[in-house]
């Protein structure tokens, strides 16, 4: 399994941004996408953004055009910029890394956005 650890959460007012940082240990040779879910209290885990071997990236719906997903070419970090958030974004994310042999979760990072 890859390790994953989170780090960049953290409480922030609405129209501000925040980024998420994933660093990865461990067996990165086999990552063929990674990116990030987010999962507010009660309810499901969501797609928030994707990035693949070949560069492209996916978003969910809700935050298209607001956040952006990078990572290094050797899988060392997977950065998530997230701009204008809302409160809606409140919730705690999680990065993960996957292989032909499955996927790897990090532990996640709460994103809270108040005024």
């Amino acid at each position: 399994q890859v390790q994953l650890v989170e780090s960049g959460g953290g409480l922030v007012e609405p129209g501000e941004s925040l980024r998420l940082s994933c660093s990865t240990s461990r067996n990165r040779a086999g990552i063929v996408a990674m990116g990030w879910y987010r999962q507010a209290p009660g309810q499901e885990r969501d797609l928030v953004a994707t990035i693949r071997s070949n560069g492209l990236t996916n978003y969910g719906d809700s935050v298209n055009g607001r956040f952006s997903v990078s990572r290094d070419a050797a899988w060392n970090t997977v950065t998530l910029q997230m701009n204008n958030l809302k409160p809606e974004d409140t919730a705690v994310y999680y990065c993960y890394a996957r292989t032909p042999w499955g996927d790897s979760w990090g532990r996640g990072a709460q994103v809270t956005v108040s005024s």
